[in-house]
């Protein structure tokens, strides 16, 4: 079997990495650390010898659709995340860490802010691209499933929800070429939802 370029090497080598985050503790900070470690900087490490380039992996700034899309689906989610804050599971789970003031709690969402990027660059670029580009739909599932699983632990309904997520998220960063968009969608989705529990 031919390992260089093949992403179902790429794939199995990476799944890994998910249990290292999976099972690693600490404070917000530590988390963040863990996350671009075992998210990022490993998997890029991986890529380059297994001869993939990034910007192939969506590790690049991409098209413009791919953010018109993101910006309607922030705007559309609005009204779910007003009604999420009702859904008692949620409210007493979220913000994720403790917070001394205002000024805290924004330097935190920072924190959250890479956590996020590594997941996206994990599943949403270096999982998704380059099985997608043998088979979209191949691509989507593979990196949807464990996604999807991760939030095990969490409140139940972010399973489901984060598997649906997983695919649209999935669906506007390949029009785009980039996993930014899902970035930036899921980022500023979640500090507003975390704004919006502390202050509703």
């Amino acid at each position: 079997m031919r390992i260089r370029r093949n992403p179902w090497v790429l794939y199995t080598a990476l799944l890994p990495f998910i249990l290292l985050v999976r099972y690693s503790d600490g404070g917000i900070f530590r988390w963040a650390g863990y996350n671009i470690l075992f998210y990022f900087a490993s998997p890029l490490l991986l890529v380059r010898l297994l001869g993939f380039k990034p910007a192939e992996l969506g590790v690049k700034v991409g098209k413009e659709e791919g953010y018109k899309w993101a910006l309607v689906l922030f705007l559309l989610t609005i009204p779910l995340s007003l009604y999420g804050t009702t859904v008692p599971s949620m409210r007493n789970y979220y913000p994720i860490f403790e917070y001394s003031g205002w000024g805290d709690f924004f330097f935190k969402e920072l924190a959250v802010g890479v956590i996020m990027f590594s997941h996206e660059a994990f599943y949403r670029g270096i999982i998704l691209f380059p099985l997608a580009r043998k088979k979209e739909w191949l691509g989507i599932l593979a990196q949807d499933i464990p996604y999807a699983l991760v939030h095990i632990g969490k409140p139940g309904i972010e399973v489901p929800y984060s598997f649906v997520a997983g695919i649209v998220f999935a669906k506007i960063d390949l029009k785009s070429g980039s996993f930014l968009p899902s970035f930036l969608l899921h980022w500023f989705g979640s500090v507003l939802f975390d704004i919006l529990c502390v202050l509703l």
